[in-house]
């Protein structure tokens, strides 16, 4: 199978898509009149923020911060069908054999475009993965992913999505991945002021580059996020993977079964 022809197939597609329905946006706008006519209310970017303290970080089922807490927050702007957001989080990769630690943090920038087709919530962007001050000589550890994800409601109570991503040199340069990720989210209903829901994730990470097949594994996650007092969220959260000793990307460690609590904010 072309993997390579498939991503790019999805992406030229989607991007047409997007592209027609932003010109159709503009001739909207046209219709309206000129700049001269009745002042037209016009729409203003919204910010938001977010931070969150958890007791594991964990990224596709590996443990970030070596089974340790972790401090989190970001900030994000939309403006019509645009995005973009800034997040961060500190990390424990352990030490480079030489007294010194690999990385400490972890920067995101990410941008993209979302538009709804009927029900459904198409999502296409871009994500950069910064190591800022990482020992990684000898193996960058920035990386790129595209991604590009559906999501729509089954129910007024259920929710289903799914999202692909692609990088043409993952972290630790191990070459061409795809990673696929299907999620699930269940509304529980409102008792007073706490909003509960159930929510479940399974994904998988191939590594198309030949050294790295056996490093290829399954995670998946479910757990129970209750909302209150409007503006925060705890998430209580088991996870577990596949790997196993013989994964030549991870390893055993920081990969196994756990529980994981999460306390987030958004403003």
């Amino acid at each position: 199978m072309n993997y390579k022809s498939i991503t790019g197939r999805i992406a030229a597609t989607t991007v047409a898509l997007f592209v027609s329905t932003g010109v159709a946006n503009a001739a909207d706008l046209f219709e309206r009149g000129s700049m001269k006519d009745a002042p037209v209310e016009r729409e203003r970017p919204e910010f938001s923020a977010n931070v969150a303290l958890t007791t594991d970080y964990i990224f596709r089922g590996a443990s970030q911060t070596e089974e340790g807490p972790a401090i989190q927050g970001g900030f994000d702007a939309t403006y019509k069908m645009f995005y973009v957001g800034v997040w961060g989080s500190n990390l424990d990769f352990g030490g480079d054999g030489n007294g010194n630690d690999v990385a400490n943090i972890e920067i995101d920038i990410y941008g993209g475009i979302t538009h709804k087709f009927g029900g459904v919530e198409a999502d296409l962007g871009v994500i950069y993965y910064a190591y800022p001050g990482a020992e990684d000589a000898g193996a960058e550890l920035d990386y790129v992913e595209v991604k590009f994800g559906l999501s729509g409601n089954l129910t007024d109570k259920i929710g289903l999505s799914g999202t692909l991503y692609y990088s043409p040199e993952y972290t630790g340069e191990t070459g061409e991945t795809l990673t696929y990720e299907g999620g699930v989210t269940v509304a529980l209903g409102t008792y007073g002021r706490f909003s509960p829901s159930f929510s479940a994730t399974l994904g998988y990470t191939d590594f198309l580059d030949a050294a790295f097949e056996d490093g290829s594994y399954t995670y998946w996650n479910a757990g129970v996020e209750v909302g209150f007092a409007e503006k925060f969220t705890l998430d209580l959260r088991y996870w577990d993977t596949d790997v196993d000793s013989t994964n030549t990307f991870l390893g055993e460690d920081g990969t196994d079964e756990r529980f994981v609590a999460t306390v987030s904010a958004s403003f």
